[in-house]
């Protein structure tokens, strides 16, 4: 079995559009919720979502942005990004052999590289647009490119076609942990043998009018109130609901013998994943999963719990969610549940669906880095149910060896990777 190690990241959040600010916004404690811009409120209740500014896709892609959705273009922005990050060019195949590294580079034969992404939504936002024009404004013509935007592959087929990596490349569903599916499959593709880099994460643009007045029907959105920012409160006990959002964050994950035969820098060890299914109901989450999912990732990294020194919890801010989350670490973890920093970042970006794994694995690294643990925005209220270290709103300076990321989705769906210092 085979090292695995992550040697590059991009994200985009409604938190920052770069790593730097990305993590400022986080350290700070600072919420970037706001009111909501990128559709019409006037037939919705809700007002608040956490959306991404000061980018404009335009100038990425110039006249190919008409053949992206938005989840696609921030999706191909993040894998050009981490590529960068990683400090390898934008093109994988230019100048390499199917042997492996030409040139004395580094690179990889393209046939080892694969793309690997989640997404909870897929190219919606296409959908939705497309849909308003057949039923709401009877078009007779929709545009001819809405099926490859809309599809749910959209996004590994654009990072391949940016990128030239040929090998094993697919995409994963699975509601919020989509992108940690994403990642962990990805990490099992490389320790296997089958791969030598991957790029992985997820990403998700599910601001439309349609989705969000299904979230609504579902009465788990929360309520803006007098402050937008302060509408997401994580283990409060006076939390009442999750916000919506739209990012992703992508990776470069490598072989250790590979990444160390080109002189790779390293972030990070991708150590462990758990996945496991609650069988149970279609929105309510169990402890018994939940803590499976945990146990697993410490299991297959060689980890004890004792280990594990932070937890970026799946923390939607909804009341069944959190304290059954908390539940689920106390059971996985048992008297070493009481040492854990926990925090949960969806407070400050949102809940962005199928690329939050992706976006909070981001964020532990960053955390790993810096030695602080991001806080739990807009805590007001010790809850009974949740009472383990959340890390209240403030940063704080802890020695991170190991964490866990934790993503737990509707269905029963759950998904957790261990990241170590390398």
């Amino acid at each position: 079995m085979h090292q695995v190690l992550i040697t590059g990241f991009g994200v985009l959040s409604a938190s920052g559009t770069e790593a730097g600010a990305f993590w400022d916004n986080l350290a700070a404690g600072k919420s970037s919720l706001g009111p909501l811009t990128r559709v019409s409120t006037e037939r919705l209740t809700t007002r608040v979502a956490g959306e991404i500014t000061g980018f404009n896709p335009e100038d990425e892609f110039g006249k190919e942005v008409d053949f992206l959705d938005r989840f696609s273009q921030l999706a191909v922005i993040c894998a050009r990004r981490a590529l960068a990050d990683a400090g390898l060019p934008q093109r994988l195949d230019g100048n390499v052999g199917n042997a492996g590294p030409a040139n004395g580079c580094g690179l990889y034969a393209p046939e080892r590289v694969g793309v690997l992404t989640g997404t909870g939504m897929g190219g919606i936002c296409s959908q939705d647009q497309g849909f308003r024009q057949i039923y709401g404004e009877h078009q007779a013509r929709i545009h001819p490119f809405l099926i490859p935007r809309t599809m749910y592959s959209a996004a590994t087929s654009q990072i391949g076609m940016n990128t030239g990596a040929r090998g094993p490349s697919f995409t994963i569903s699975t509601a919020c942990a989509s992108s940690t599916h994403a990642l962990g499959e990805a990490w099992k593709l490389i320790r296997s043998g089958a791969a030598d880099m991957m790029i992985a994460g997820g990403s998700d643009a599910p601001l439309t009018f349609g989705v969000i007045k299904a979230w609504e029907a579902m009465r788990v959105l929360a309520a803006a109130g007098d402050d937008p920012a302060r509408a997401c409160r994580p283990f409060s006990r006076d939390r009442n609901g999750l916000v919506l959002a739209e990012g992703a964050a992508m990776f470069v994950l490598e072989s250790a013998d590979a990444a160390r035969r080109r002189g790779a820098r390293v972030l990070a060890e991708l150590a462990g994943y758990g996945a496991t299914a609650d069988a149970g109901h279609i929105t309510q989450p169990s402890v018994e999963g939940a803590a499976g999912a945990m146990t697993a990732a410490l299991a297959s990294a060689g980890l004890a719990p004792a280990d594990i020194d932070y937890i970026n919890a799946h923390g939607t801010g909804t009341k069944l969610n959190d304290s059954t989350e908390i539940a689920a670490i106390k059971r996985a973890f048992g008297a070493a549940a009481a040492q854990l920093s926990i925090s949960s970042t969806k407070s400050m970006h949102g809940h962005a669906m199928g690329a939050s794994g992706a976006i909070e694995l981001a964020a532990t690294l960053l955390a790993m880095r810096h030695d602080l643990v991001p806080p739990t925005a807009n805590f007001s209220q010790p809850d009974p149910d949740c009472d383990l270290d959340v890390t209240p709103n403030h940063a704080r300076p802890r020695r991170i060896r190991a964490a866990l990321s934790n993503s737990f989705a509707f269905g029963g769906l759950n998904a957790v990777l261990a990241v170590r210092r390398a």
